[in-house]
């Protein structure tokens, strides 16, 4: 469950792995860090590690901060992770480069204005529960679609309005 509880070391974890990206490719242009497998990797898997902790901060507070691109950020973690064979290493060199510096200075800038007591105090827990509900019920009615099943039935199932189903094609 993402809690709010949990953002601000979520954010710090964001700083802190930003920070050693930053670190591992100083000095290094994109074909030496492409040779140097181990800091190539390296940095590989603290760009993911950045792209986790942001997909694990409340959407609450995702919402509250729309000037990041969370799903850009969020993104690179996922063809890390899930489309490895796909990666554009030329991309993600720029992304060490030009992006973590920028990202990281936001997170501090959001870790320093935030009042964590408050933050927490009026955290909703079940908020995030909710909204992975309805992806799920959404995810669900699209396989359904796949295989043929009508929206009506698809509406008895999952609870979602047929309107919404229908969209979803």
């Amino acid at each position: 469950m993402r809690e709010r509880a949990r953002d601000k070391g979520r954010l710090i974890d964001i700083i802190e792995y930003s920070r050693n990206v930053t670190m591992l490719i100083e000095g290094y242009s994109y074909d030496a860090l492409v040779k140097d497998k181990r800091t190539y990797y390296s940095v590989m898997k603290n760009i993911e590690i950045v792209g986790e902790a942001a997909y694990m901060l409340t959407k609450a507070f995702k919402n509250t901060h729309p000037e990041t691109p969370w799903k850009v950020v969020q993104g690179m973690r996922h063809i890390l992770v899930h489309d490895y064979a796909t990666i554009d290493s030329q991309e993600r060199y720029n992304t060490a480069v030009n992006d973590m510096i920028p990202l990281r200075e936001q997170m501090e800038a959001y870790l320093k204005e935030t009042d964590w007591d408050k933050w927490q105090a009026t955290a909703n827990d079940f908020e995030d529960t909710i909204d992975d509900a309805r992806k799920v019920k959404i995810d669900t009615a699209r396989r359904m679609l796949g295989k043929g099943y009508a929206n009506k039935e698809i509406a008895e199932i999952t609870g979602l309005p047929e309107d919404i189903i229908s969209n979803l094609k």
